[in-house]
């Protein structure tokens, strides 16, 4: 029972980190990168669509990212979807590729994403923590039940402790490296 808490917690704390990943893969750091317009959506065909399901899109430099769009009739309607979206990008058409230039970011811009990439950590922490709390509260219920001795209670929060230590752990190292990547020009 302890050992299936303990791996589900596990589970659940590695689906954190990988969510603050997929935050991090989406905060601009000056470099061209598909993921930055994951959440853009597109009008077409009268409904709301993600821009990687109607065109492809790819990196044609460090600072340029290509949009190919499967139907041609979709170019304006992507060109727009990009121009509202809250990422301040200016859209070029060339016949049926649309490239997307990235601006040079301000020391003041980058500053202000390492602050969003602290919050969004804190996020995956507090997340982290309240699986551990979830999981002592199990051994708790074990032990209030009679199915786990006091001593077995104990080691398992233990665990859930070392296990939490190790996953903030894996947050801090991310926080590190994306800090790094934002500041470097």
């Amino acid at each position: 029972m302890i050992n299936d808490s303990i791996s589900h917690a596990q589970l659940r704390m590695q689906k954190s980190i990988e969510s603050l990943k997929g935050e991090f893969a989406k905060i601009r750091t000056g470099r061209a990168h598909p993921s930055l317009l994951e959440h853009v959506r597109v009008n077409c065909y009268g409904s709301e669509m993600p821009l990687n399901q109607v065109a492809n899109v790819t990196i044609s430099d460090s600072h340029t990212l290509a949009i190919t769009p499967w139907d041609k009739s979709m170019i304006q309607a992507i060109e727009k979807a990009i121009m509202t979206c809250d990422l301040g990008l200016n859209p070029n058409t060339a016949g049926t590729v649309i490239r997307v230039p990235l601006p040079a970011m301000t020391e003041e811009r980058r500053r202000d994403m390492t602050k969003v990439v602290r919050h969004e950590a804190e996020n995956a922490r507090i997340a982290i923590r309240s699986i551990r709390r979830e999981m002592n509260q199990d051994f708790k219920d074990l032990l209030k039940d009679k199915k786990i001795a006091e001593d077995d209670a104990h080691k398992a929060e233990e665990k859930a402790q070392e296990l939490t230590d190790k996953f903030i752990a894996q947050v801090e190292v991310l926080v590190n490296e994306k800090e790094k990547e934002l500041m470097a020009i």
